[in-house]
């Protein structure tokens, strides 16, 4: 398995499925919505806190979203209400999507730096070549990273609406449920912009690699060009 699979399926199991698991087997086992919703928590926590301490992963989205976990539990303790625990799942889609407009003013923008974090060197080399040779290529990744960022935060504003109005224990698989369908319509959405974008400017993706496109003929059949 793949590097980028095997994080891939980390995530899927630390960030959705592990969560789910605890929260629903929980409240199956009679433990209150409260306990149940900060142990759930625990195991993203715990993986961020990882990162922080052993793996020296230092982000300022990652020590954002910690910092925001820590205040959320503490307001929880002091409301009492299980409801501001559901609060959290917000914080990381909506600390991302600003993260994801503020690189719109520096060199490169999110999406730029997202895929080099999973790639390899040499896709990484393709990726500095794509982008300095190819303004459209550029075009594109400010395009959909500005998309990504306006959408993750109606996502997380989406996920305070559902923590405060529905029933508290549809909220863990509801908010699983909207985080792959707000990832599935980006892809979605940056795959058929993207291609379209650059097949009009004569280039394609192939891999990572940009190629041109065959020039069509123009003229009637037959004509010497």
């Amino acid at each position: 398995m793949s590097g980028v699979r095997r994080g891939l399926v980390s995530v899927a199991v630390v960030e959705l499925a592990g969560p789910l698991v605890i929260f629903y087997g929980l409240r199956a086992a009679g433990v209150s919505q409260w306990i149940a919703l900060l142990a759930a928590g625990a195991l993203p926590a715990a993986r961020a806190v990882h990162g922080l301490v052993v793996e020296r992963r230092v982000s300022g989205i990652t020590v954002f979203v910690l910092g925001a976990m820590v205040l959320t539990v503490a307001m929880s303790f002091v409301a009492g209400s299980p409801r501001v625990l559901l609060i959290r799942n917000a914080w990381g889609t909506g600390a991302l999507g600003v993260w994801a407009l503020v690189t719109l003013c520096g060199r490169r923008p999110f999406l730029y730096e997202a895929m080099r974090v999973i790639s390899d060197r040499d896709k990484q080399r393709q990726w500095e070549v794509n982008w300095r040779d190819h303004p459209p290529f550029r075009h594109v990744l400010r395009v959909t990273t500005a998309v990504w960022g306006v959408a993750l935060l109606a996502d997380a504003a989406l996920r305070v609406v559902m923590a405060t109005t529905l029933p508290i224990d549809a909220v863990p698989l509801l908010d699983d449920v909207l985080l792959v369908a707000t990832l599935a319509a980006l892809l979605a959405f940056q795959r058929m912009y993207g291609r379209a974008y650059l097949r009009r400017h004569g280039l394609r993706l192939r891999g990572v690699a940009l190629v041109r496109l065959p020039v069509e003929a123009s003229g009637p059949p037959g004509e010497s060009r």
